[in-house]
């Protein structure tokens, strides 16, 4: 069976880091683009981060750029988003996907076909 799983998320004062991990079981990460998203309470799901399957490319949104670092593991068959000077905004569920193959840089999340299942990030002061 094909699953993400995330670990690392928690409770964080403003300005504190958290790092997420996500592992892949049952395939390897390695090759696939893997996105990072996050949902706060009752807002719509975002993309936070895109790291390509190849070629070591990464892309970040607006909000996270400067904060975040994603990096990939392969002998862990893991990506890891070290989230850095955290603010009260970066609170929700954050997810890691993975698309089908290499498919570049995106944070469209109908080119995600592994979804995991979600950690919470609790960003208070």
């Amino acid at each position: 069976q094909l699953q993400l799983v995330e670990t690392g998320g928690g409770s964080v004062q403003p300005g504190g880091s958290l790092r997420l991990s996500c592992t892949g079981s049952g395939f390897t990460l390695a090759g696939h683009s893997i996105g990072w998203f996050r949902q706060a309470p009752g807002e719509e799901r975002e993309g936070v981060s895109c790291l390509a399957g190849s070629g070591g490319r990464i892309m970040y949104t607006g909000p996270v750029m400067g904060r975040f670092i994603v990096s990939r593991d392969d002998a862990n068959n893991s990506v890891y988003l070290q989230m850095n000077s955290l603010q009260l905004e970066d609170t929700g569920v954050y997810f890691c996907a993975a698309t089908w193959g290499d498919f570049g840089l995106t944070l469209e999340a109908n080119a995600y076909h592994y979804w995991g299942q979600g950690t919470q990030v609790t960003v208070s002061s």
